[in-house]
């Protein structure tokens, strides 16, 4: 009888695994959903109305689920919101519980250079600009959030390359929340976190105990368009119309760690530009790793992880020992 029933036990187990049933499937960290994508326009501007793409989990129960709001990068002059790779993106993360938007926002440099011809006021301008548009479209998800199952303390912005630098100034440039209407968000409104890929900041100074969240960085150390630490954008000349000083991945991650607060920097030893982009393919376990224990569980943790590339070195940008 024993031998029968353990037996009998031995096939059950054997069977579960041959037929690859998992036994600890978990929201937001496993594939559970399949996905639905709709499209809705946030604002209705004269010229040309500004959509957003949102994607989610379906025959799903839960109510308040955190979001991830994506902005494309291209200069602020080109992009989309809903390329191949980037679609691909946002389809594994509602697979796995989350929400999530992908926007098109004021193309200010449109037929413009960003670099170093172009005056450093609009530059600036530029980065206000499309916070706005941010803080509008995190407006109007706010306003959707119990027909989208949205939980709005649990608000996470993500971007590449400009969209990186458009993400960074929205979540720690109070200014972006204003227009001349007025607040966009509640004075108390914060992002629960940030994924910046390839972005930047003008100041450290808006890098705050109080305005500290959650971040997470992919940055390449060659970086020619976007410093990885502090260097000026595009890497303009001292007295170019373009010179604009900008603090990258390493310098805001060196600002977080001196005020205690989390940060996942993920440093591309040798990397390039093409970093902006790569994280959306290469890196989602770390962007879903970085998602469920910093922003969700809050568990406040410093990570730093240092990846070599196969690239050239650049010998004119600052150097880091941990690449050498």
């Amino acid at each position: 009888m024993h031998q029968s029933i353990i037996a009998t036990f031995l096939s059950l187990f054997v069977s579960l695994i041959m037929g690859g049933v998992s036994f600890a499937q978990e929201r937001y960290l496993d594939s559970l959903f399949s996905v639905q994508m709709e499209t809705f326009t946030y604002v209705q501007q004269p010229n040309e109305p500004l959509d957003l793409d949102i994607y989610t989990p379906q025959n799903d129960s839960e109510t308040q689920r955190p979001l991830l709001l994506y902005v494309h990068g291209g200069g602020f002059s080109g992009g989309q919101r809903n390329g191949e790779r980037a679609d691909r993106f946002f389809r594994q993360l509602a697979q796995k519980g989350y929400v999530v938007a992908t926007i098109s926002y004021t193309l200010t440099m449109k037929g413009q250079s960003f670099s170093c011809d172009q005056p450093t006021p609009n530059k600036i301008n530029t980065f206000r600009v499309a916070g706005n548009d941010i803080a509008r479209a995190t407006q109007f998800l706010n306003s959707q959030s119990a027909k989208l199952g949205i939980d709005t303390t649990q608000i996470v912005l993500a971007g590449s390359s400009a969209g990186a630098e458009a993400v960074l100034h929205a979540a720690y440039w109070p200014e972006t929340h204003i227009v001349e209407e007025g607040a966009l968000l509640s004075e108390n409104f914060r992002y629960a976190g940030v994924i910046s890929m390839a972005g930047a900041l003008v100041s450290l100074d808006w890098v705050t105990a109080e305005s500290a969240v959650p971040t997470q960085f992919f940055h390449g150390t060659c970086d020619n368009l976007v410093p990885y630490g502090e260097a000026p954008h595009h890497y303009c000349s001292v007295g170019e119309p373009g010179y604009m000083p900008l603090y990258g991945a390493e310098a805001i991650a060196g600002k977080l760690r001196e005020l205690g607060k989390p940060y996942y920097l993920y440093t591309v030893c040798r990397g390039r530009h093409e970093w902006a982009g790569r994280p959306l393919a290469n890196n989602v376990a770390e962007i879903t790793d970085f998602l469920y224990h910093d922003v969700l569980h809050q568990q406040k943790r410093q990570l730093h992880t240092i990846h070599a590339s196969a690239g050239d070195d650049c010998p004119d940008y600052p150097k880091f020992n941990y690449c050498e």
